[in-house]
């Protein structure tokens, strides 16, 4: 990714020429930014600006200076439109229809508008009428000027302005600025944060940052492509393929948008939903996904039907400087609901926009505990009826009791759930296999109309929720006031394939200010060993199970978007290393990677009997139970904790999900102990964490997916022609 990739400067260039579109984009003559025809109703025609935002946001002196900066003409909608339509001045307009028509009257006109190529500086009431602003959305691109309600009523009260158009007399001005921000929030394409008491002039420069970027998008490329040529696909299309063609993973081929310190402290009081709102549309371009349209796919996968905490993921002092993410709040009880409730959401508007409904997609899994029932519940839910199927592959006898009763009990006519009598890297190299397997992909599409993709963190659409869970607990300190903005904080993780980890860092690179990366592994430590030597070595280990299964893994596939990254984008670097890797199993990074890589993370190991004392030591000393993983990550934590900074421990499980396990080591199962016994157990022995409902109502159901397979290629292809078979009937 061009972290410090130089932008074209549009300030300079008054050429407003341009070239026939191609592909549905136009190009200026002048500075050879590439300018997107928005609309096909358009005619061609080269569209508007259009700022929206609430009275007092500044929007008719922000439109004067855009049109100076960018050699367009400007349209105030009022001075410009409204009162040339109506042949009298606003107020007197107002004065004539009362408030409670002005609004609808006002809207009629805003149809008749018709200007292309300016600068438009809409009223704050336009939004009102739905009809007038799917109008004018159609003649361009509309920015929203996200301004702090309280710098609006400043504003306002030095203008002396007491009443806006629809507020009544006894409504203060705060809360009607409150109820326009519901309609300003359906209507937008682009929002600019506006920092507290800003300047014009520096917002005007945010306005042109995110156009430039808007206009810029340049999709996603394969961390191997070495001919950098498939920087055209779409965010939908790497939903769908999952894995790139090259076998690389994908990443944007963009600059990541960041936010200034003031612009995180605009989203400190925000609900999780309305943060991942923010943060997202920063990510995903709104021709791929609107953000109106991304908002209520968050607000669905964030409610309180799947999540039983209202701040969807908590952030939870556990002693001295150590905080808890809690991550465990979601239906499976793991991590992988963040990205999992969410994804399956992306999948099928990808289907739709891409006009693939017709086709069948399998969604072909490999887990080593918590990503299979997080995509059984995610797809079951929110793809059942949409001719796509899941089906996962786990070690038999490779994950915890509790793991396994979520995946093979779960009823649902799209999933599939098959055991493999190896470990888990049998399982995430099948799944590759299957992938770059030419015979497959060809006999599913031509017998069963079916194409494969992905669920695990290879997906970006799995890594990208992630990114807000740690933005979130930053702002959830400041909240609280454990730290102020711009303090930095440790981050510690439970680590095995480089997923959560990685997408911290992509927090980082957002603003978030994040000092170390601290990376925990268990005893297949060869994350350790790499994070410390640069050699990634798998040539002599064999994988070790112990009783955190889901960091149980020594090929860590999103290690390879990182050394992308780090590398500045070498994609000969990482086809060499992994190209190594598969051949020889191993390869070793060149200094100065290695140095860049030590300057971020730190890492280190924790043994099974480390673990054990970490969960007994905890929860006598703060009567807090922790999971397998995070006792990991709570070991290695304690190492390397300097006692100043703020550390952030992902807790990535709920403790009950691991009853088993802990009940033995603490000398408290017995071989008559059912799960549900052992719940009970757990929770008369620990304050917190509380238990978790959702978890407990799987523990009724019955195994209904029995199919156990040999840790043979064969035999999970054929489980997978077999299965999609059955998807023709979806």
């Amino acid at each position: 990714m061009k972290f410090q990739k130089s932008l074209l400067n549009l300030l300079k260039c008054h050429n407003r020429l341009f070239r026939p579109a191609q592909n549905g984009i136009s190009w200026c003559l002048g500075c050879k930014l590439p300018y997107r025809i928005f609309s096909t109703e358009s005619g061609g025609k080269q569209p508007n600006i259009i700022l929206m935002g609430s009275p007092g946001s500044g929007k008719t002196t922000l439109g004067r200076i855009l049109g100076e900066r960018l050699g367009l003409p400007v349209a105030d909608i009022d001075d410009h439109h409204l009162e040339p339509y109506w042949g009298k001045s606003v107020a007197d307009k107002l004065s004539e229809v009362g408030p409670d028509r002005f609004v609808e009257e006002e809207g009629r006109a805003l149809l008749h508008f018709d200007r292309n190529g300016h600068v438009v500086s809409l009223s704050g009431s336009n939004p009102m009428y739905s009809a007038a602003m799917h109008h004018i959305s159609k003649t361009g691109i509309v920015v929203f000027l996200d301004t702090k309600h309280d710098d609006i009523v400043d504003r306002l009260e030095k203008m002396k302005v007491n009443r806006i158009v629809g507020q009544s007399p006894d409504v203060p001005m705060i809360d009607i600025l409150k109820y326009r921000q519901s309609f300003y929030e359906k209507a937008y394409d682009i929002r600019v944060i506006c920092e507290e008491n800003e300047t014009q002039d520096s917002i005007a420069g945010k306005i042109v940052a995110e156009l430039k970027r808007y206009q810029n998008s340049s999709g996603y490329i394969s961390t191997r492509d070495l001919s950098k040529q498939t920087h055209e696909i779409k965010f939908s299309e790497t939903i769908l393929q999952g894995l790139a063609p090259d076998g690389g993973l994908f990443v944007p081929n963009n600059i990541i948008a960041k936010f200034s310190e003031k612009q995180l402290d605009r989203l400190v009081d925000l609900t999780y939903q309305d943060r991942a709102l923010r943060i997202l549309e920063k990510w995903i371009h709104p021709d791929d996904l609107h953000p109106t349209l991304l908002k209520q796919f968050i607000n669905t996968a964030y409610s309180e039907g799947s999540f039983d905490s209202k701040e969807i993921f908590p952030i939870r002092h556990l002693e001295k400087n150590q905080y808890l993410l809690e991550l465990f709040h979601g239906p499976t009880s793991s991590f992988k609901d963040a990205a999992l409730q969410l994804l399956p959401q992306f999948f099928v508007h990808a289907l739709q926009v891409l006009g693939r409904t017709s086709t069948r997609y399998l969604i072909l899994v490999a887990t080593s505990g918590d990503t299979g029932g997080a995509v059984l519940d995610g797809f079951s839910k929110y793809a059942g009826q949409s001719g796509v199927g899941v089906l996962v592959l786990f070690p038999e006898n490779g994950i915890s009791d509790v793991q396994k009763k979520q995946m093979t009990s779960m009823k649902s006519n799209n999933v599939h759930v098959v055991g493999v009598n190896g470990d888990f890297d049998n399982c995430q190299s099948y799944v590759k296999m299957a992938f770059q397997d030419p015979l497959l992909a060809n006999m599913l599409l031509q017998e069963n109309n079916c194409k494969l993709s992905a669920a695990n963190s290879i997906n970006w659409g799995r890594l990208l929720p992630q990114i807000v869970y740690h933005a979130s607990a930053y702002l959830d300190l400041v909240k609280e006031r454990v730290i102020a903005i711009g303090d930095e904080i440790d981050v510690c993780i439970p680590t095995g394939n480089f997923g959560n980890i990685l997408a911290a860092y992509y927090a980082k690179e957002m603003g978030i200010p994040i000092k170390r990366f601290i990376c925990a592994s268990n005893a297949n430590n060869v994350l350790t060993e790499f994070i410390n030597t640069g050699r990634y070595d798998i040539q002599r280990r064999r994988l070790v199970k112990t009783i955190s299964p889901a960091i149980d893994i020594l090929v860590s596939s999103n290690l390879e978007r990182y050394l992308y990254h780090v590398s500045n984008e070498n994609s000969y670097l990482v086809n060499s290393c992994f190209g190594s890797l598969n051949a020889q199993k191993c390869f070793e990074v060149p200094p100065d990677i290695l140095k860049k890589m030590k300057s971020m993370f730190i890492a280190d190991w924790c043994s099974e009997q480390k673990c054990h004392s970490t969960i007994k030591d905890t929860l006598q000393k703060t009567g807090y139970m922790l999971d397998p993983h995070t006792a990991v990550a709570k070991a290695v934590g304690d190492r390397f904790n300097n006692g100043k900074r703020p550390m952030v421990i992902a807790s990535t499980a709920h403790c009950d999900k691991f009853a088993p396990e802990i009940m033995s080591f603490m000398g408290k199962a017995e071989s008559k102990d059912d799960l549900a016994s052992m719940f009970k157990t757990l929770q008369e022995i620990r304050s917190n964490p509380q238990p978790h409902h959702l978890l407990e109502k799987y523990m009724h159901h019955e195994r209904v997916h029995n199919t156990v397979v040999n840790a043979d290629y064969k035999e999970v292809v054929n489980q997978v022609i077999s299965f999609s078979r059955n998807l023709r009937n979806l």
